[in-house]
């Protein structure tokens, strides 16, 4: 298996974004997969590796990235040493990166003797999983998409009223990062590239919108994104299929460091189900 870490895409938003590929090096063209994190998340995050190896040995050529701004550097792309670049990070960024990812994968031609650039597939967990619903809708290169946990709505995890008024007056606002106990800034651009673009960053619209296959995995009792979520996006498109996991968490019942050499069943669960979509 060929696994390249740590490669630099050049963004549109003057930082690099840290890219990996996954792939048996067989010369024949395979099912391409993007897999984009969410907030507060990485590439190199808990179980994602053994994801990404998962994918390869099942045939595909598996791509995960840290967006631009998501608080890494090229030096360290795993947690956030660049708070200032975490602070100007907005939906408009990510979507840039991801279809910065699609066109380097489908245009050049460093990896195309194993990489199929007709089949170009998306998934997104918990917040990524809202950028992967817009960029599919958006971009005609894309076959399919899966949201693992993934949102349904932006605008509803914005602060409200007096918090809001604060935002605004003081620019920044924080939100306390449990595993590294930083204290993760947001600046008010943030707030207002969503409003400057609302009808594009709407998930129900692009959902509702969307015309190819469409996987929502969520487990039930997902204590960071409600489960109702996933079945509002099910409702918005008729045509998408719902998978819901049993029990488990956010995260599949993994976590950061992950050490095992395997992923968790639930983990191995979603990532089956991913594949076989992807493969029917």
């Amino acid at each position: 298996m060929i696994r390249e870490k740590n490669f630099l895409l050049e963004g549109e938003h003057n930082k690099p974004i840290v890219t990996d590929v996954y792939f048996q090096p067989t010369h024949q063209p395979k099912p391409i997969v993007i897999f984009c994190h969410g907030y507060k998340g990485f590439k190199d995050w808990g179980a994602w590796d053994l994801v990404a190896e998962k994918f390869a040995e099942s045939g595909f050529f598996f791509i995960k990235f840290n967006f631009s701004h998501n608080g890494g550097t090229v030096e360290e792309p795993i947690d956030f040493p660049d708070l200032d670049a975490f602070a100007q990070d907005n939906f408009t960024k990510q979507l840039d990166d991801l279809k910065t990812v699609i066109d380097w994968i489908t245009t050049t031609k460093q990896f195309h003797a194993n990489a199929d650039v007709q089949n170009v597939n998306l998934i997104g967990h918990s917040r990524g999983g809202g950028i992967v619903s817009i960029k599919a809708e958006e971009e005609s290169k894309v076959k399919k998409v899966i949201t693992w946990n993934g949102v349904s709505d932006f605008e509803s995890r914005f602060p409200k009223g007096e918090d809001l008024q604060k935002w605004k007056a003081n620019e920044f606002y924080f939100v306390k990062n449990g595993r590294t106990q930083q204290q993760m800034p947001h600046h008010i651009q943030f707030y207002n590239d969503f409003m400057a673009n609302k009808e594009r960053f709407n998930i129900q619209r692009a959902t509702s919108n969307l015309r190819k296959p469409l996987l929502i995995i969520h487990a039930k009792d997902d204590p960071t994104v409600n489960v109702s979520e996933a079945q509002k996006l099910h409702e918005w498109n008729k045509k998408s299929e719902l998978f819901l996991l049993e029990g488990s968490n956010h995260v599949f019942e993994t976590k950061h460091p992950w050490d095992e050499e395997r992923l968790s069943p639930d983990l191995e669960k979603v990532t089956h189900k991913t594949i076989q979509f992807i493969e029917q």
